[in-house]
């Protein structure tokens, strides 16, 4: 492939994954090193066209975004930011502080096929052992809550764990309801990968080239387009299916890796 139908193929890859708990990390970075994809320095094109994917949950959810920005007065708008906030905090300071060592498990297929089998172990377990849930709004969850699901973000940070499906379940464990706790992915999404976005820049700028950029802006309307289909689409899907398709479908991924792996 040239290296914009590349970029394009793993723009559409990473909007297809990025909201489901099957890791666009891993299937951005494992697919890139089968098509020989030559990435922007620093895995920087693999970071900001998740921007992409972000900007759908913005368009989808706009009316709400804009309802609890310009009504922060009221109670239940205050609370729905607070615990978006509050939640995104530990993945800040985590992220900022370990940094460098991320880039590396980044380039480790092994680290990311084992998480994607032990991920789909845990959902498939987490699945069975959460039956009834407590609360059934954002604005309902506790600061307490937010931050406990903020922390299971943080699991994200190796590649192959899924932020999505780390931050879904994590909320599901804590009481909150299947369809609030997939919601609540989205929106903690917003900050927490424009955070990461601004500090891949930052850390590799002087790198950045022009064609650089404009791969990055082929993959980022393409991660745009397809992660809107799964946006609207997603929480129909969980509620007629749960998240065990997801499991297995990264068990059996993950074990196929290791096979190669373990084969070369």
């Amino acid at each position: 492939m040239q290296p914009f139908l590349e970029a394009l193929f793993l723009g559409v890859v990473e909007g297809l994954t990025e909201f489901l708990p099957i890791s666009s990390t891993a299937h951005v970075v494992l697919i890139g090193e089968l098509i020989h994809f030559q990435s922007v320095p620093g895995k920087t094109f693999e970071i900001v066209i998740q921007l992409g994917a972000i900007l759908a949950v913005c368009v989808v959810y706009w009316r709400r975004l804009w309802d609890v920005g310009t009504h922060l007065s009221d109670p239940r708008a205050f609370a729905f930011a607070r615990n978006v906030v509050v939640a995104f905090l530990p993945a800040a300071v985590i992220g900022a502080l370990t940094y460098k060592h991320i880039k590396q498990m980044l380039d480790s297929p092994l680290v990311i096929a084992t998480a994607m089998v032990a991920g789909g172990l845990a959902i498939l377990a987490i699945e069975r052992m959460v039956k009834r849930a407590r609360i059934h709004e954002v604005e309902d969850m506790s600061t307490a809550m937010a931050l406990g699901v903020g922390f299971c973000q943080t699991l994200a940070m190796i590649p192959g764990v899924s932020r999505a499906g780390a931050t879904i379940m994590g909320s599901m464990v804590l009481g909150v309801d299947r369809k609030v706790a997939a919601e609540f992915s989205f929106f903690l999404a917003i900050p927490t990968m424009m955070g990461a976005t601004a500090l891949s820049l930052y850390k590799n700028w002087s790198t950045l080239s022009f064609d650089g950029a404009s791969l990055i802006a082929v993959g980022f309307v393409a991660a745009f387009l397809s992660a809107l289909v799964v946006v609207r689409s997603f929480i129909g899907f969980i509620g007629r299916h749960g998240f065990a398709p997801f499991a297995y479908y990264r068990i059996v991924v993950g074990l196929v890796l290791l096979a190669m792996i373990l084969t070369e």
